[in-house]
């Protein structure tokens, strides 16, 4: 009985002496956040009253506020000033112009990661990688995102003048671009290859991407397709609902297709496919590149992640990050990365994690122009798919199969470089010519080829837009002249599609994609023959598990040097 007695008053005791504690805990911590608000009011108030020169005080907060988002290291928070905010809010709201240019925070400058087909940027020739250094004449260094895009929209037709870094130039390039309103479609064409295996390039998440990709297979199966390639390489991203829509045409209803983690309440959410596959069975291979982004990774990180897909070409950008705004005093903004992205596995999409792999050992320059990020060795942690097979995780998504794209030799790099230096006048010679090829040519077939007759002839529109090319220059950039000249030619001519199919040969990335897909009848056998490429991400992601394993499990005590025998 008195131990019956004694064992409530020992709880209540305990509950009560821990409850002052807390209690207690909770106001010294109250009257520490005080004392730091008061701390930095002081500062403030002697800075603004006291300094030798006069400061403004609305100024000073400012630059705390900076300060403190900054020392973040988050390229994609920011303090968004209330004019600011209404400007860009009235601007995206009204018939305003662009230039066809998608941009991101990348090593402290505002880069291009993906011109749009078509825009004014992308036929001035800009390319992925480039970076801001004017605008207008505006400096764009210290400008966050959505400064420069609200410095580059305006009236469609009106112009505006950009000054672009290049990878490996000094001298930044100049560009005079006129806006326009831009028009993309999240399919732009869709192609039968050889035998049963479809192409369809997904260009970015927009609110009709599902039902345009949905709509895209479905013409390719009523031509007998039975296999697919779906393009993401150059998808910057866009809206999560078709991103997730997008995944599940694919995997099973019920499977889960992107996670996010974050502190903040609602940050931390689970999102799953809510209807069947609209293509079940299909073999599928999806291209992918360091300018896939965003719900590209998703995607992407999905489809690998239930074993659905293979992924082949190089490893996606890694934007893996959720900006959240919350209103502030006064209309201002506050954009605050508030939680990242994971795959279905629990792979983070964010280059900015720590565990993150190096973006590259060193940069080349493929044949189309973009710069192009050489990973060597892959260290990083490894994961299992839903039905075990090795993964690498790290930020960005590994594909499973590595292919670069076709690269240039140092001799025609270093020739390309010089052809950059023009800036936008070396791009409108090549349109030029092509627009007065095609009228040369009215019967002009698909599978045209530039020979030296009609090179000699570019070289003379050249000479004569007074676009400074050496003979050198020229001679050792041939290659990249005679792929540009043809692309220009064909999309002017047959459009995109034309474009693409007349480019083809140069793709490497897509042979090897179709060399992969090609006579597989199922998803496991297409993974098995992924799998069995040498040097596949498969076979380096298992001896990354059997060390990760031999690690946890620490040394073998038979072959411990310091052991007994």
């Amino acid at each position: 009985m008195r131990v019956g007695r004694i064992a409530p008053f020992l709880v209540l005791a305990s509950a009560t002496l821990l409850g002052g504690w807390f209690l207690q805990e909770g106001v010294a911590r109250e009257e520490n956040v005080y004392n730091q608000v008061r701390l930095f009011q002081e500062v403030v108030d002697y800075v603004s009253d006291q300094y030798v020169e006069e400061v403004d005080r609305e100024e000073v907060y400012r630059s705390a506020i900076d300060g403190l988002l900054s020392g973040l290291g988050d390229p994609h928070t920011s303090f968004i000033a209330a004019r600011e905010y209404e400007n860009v809010r009235i601007r995206t709201q009204g018939d305003y112009g662009g230039v066809g240019l998608e941009v991101l925070p990348r090593d402290g400058h505002v880069t291009v990661m993906n011109p749009i087909p078509g825009g004014p940027g992308a036929r001035a020739g800009i390319r992925p990688g480039d970076w801001f250094v004017t605008i207008d004449g505006t400096p764009a260094e210290g400008l966050d995102v959505d400064a420069a895009v609200e410095l580059l929209r305006g009236e469609p037709g009106t112009p505006v003048e950009v000054e672009m870094g290049r990878p490996g130039l000094v001298d930044p390039i100049p560009f005079t671009l006129e806006r326009a309103i831009i028009q993309l479609r999240a399919v732009p064409f869709v192609q039968r290859l050889e035998g049963d295996i479809g192409y369809v390039p997904l260009q970015v998440f927009q609110a009709t991407a599902r039902d345009e990709l949905q709509a895209a297979v479905d013409s390719l199966r009523g031509q007998g397709v039975q296999r697919l390639i779906l393009d993401l390489r150059g998808n910057p991203g866009g809206l999560l609902e078709e991103g997730i829509g997008v995944t599940e045409l694919f995997v099973d209803d019920g499977a889960t297709v992107v996670e996010t983690r974050g502190r903040g309440a609602g940050q931390s959410a689970r999102y799953d496919a809510s209807t069947g596959p609209t293509f079940a069975g299909m073999p599928v291979v999806v291209l992918v590149d360091g300018a896939s982004a965003s719900a590209s990774e998703i995607v992407a990180g999905a489809l690998q992640d239930h074993d659905r897909a293979a992924l082949v070409g190089t490893t996606t950008y890694g934007k893996g990050s959720v900006q959240s705004l919350f209103p502030l005093t006064a209309g201002n903004v506050l954009r605050l990365t508030t939680a990242r992205w994971y795959t279905p596995v629990g792979r983070s999409i964010d280059r900015e994690v720590g565990d993150a792999a190096p973006r590259a050992d060193h940069a080349a320059l493929a044949l189309t122009g973009a710069v192009v990020e050489v990973e060597g060795e892959l260290d990083r942690p490894a994961f299992r798919s839903t039905a075990g097979r090795p993964l690498l995780g790290g930020g960005g998504i590994v594909p499973d199969v590595r292919v670069l794209p076709d690269t240039l030799t140092t001799a025609e790099t270093g020739a390309v470089r010089a052809l950059y230096r023009q800036g936008g006048e070396f791009n409108a010679a090549l349109f030029a010519y092509a627009v007065s090829y095609i009228q040369q040519h009215p019967g002009l077939a698909l599978d045209f080829e530039v020979g030296a007759a009609e090179l000699a002839g570019f070289r003379t529109v050249l000479d004569e837009r007074e676009v400074e090319v050496s003979d050198g220059v020229f001679a050792d950039a041939e290659r990249y002249i005679r792929y540009h000249l043809e692309r220009e030619i064909a999309v002017q001519a047959f459009g995109e599609a034309g474009g693409f199919r007349h480019s083809v040969r140069w793709d490497r990335q897509l042979s090897r994609a179709v060399q992969l897909i090609s006579g597989v009848q199922t998803t496991r056998e297409l993974l098995a023959a992924a799998r069995e490429i040498e040097g596949s991400t498969a076979l380096i992601a298992e001896e990354a598990a059997v060390e990760a394993a031999a690690e946890a499990e620490g040394p073998d005590p038979s072959t411990d040097e310091g052991s007994a025998p």
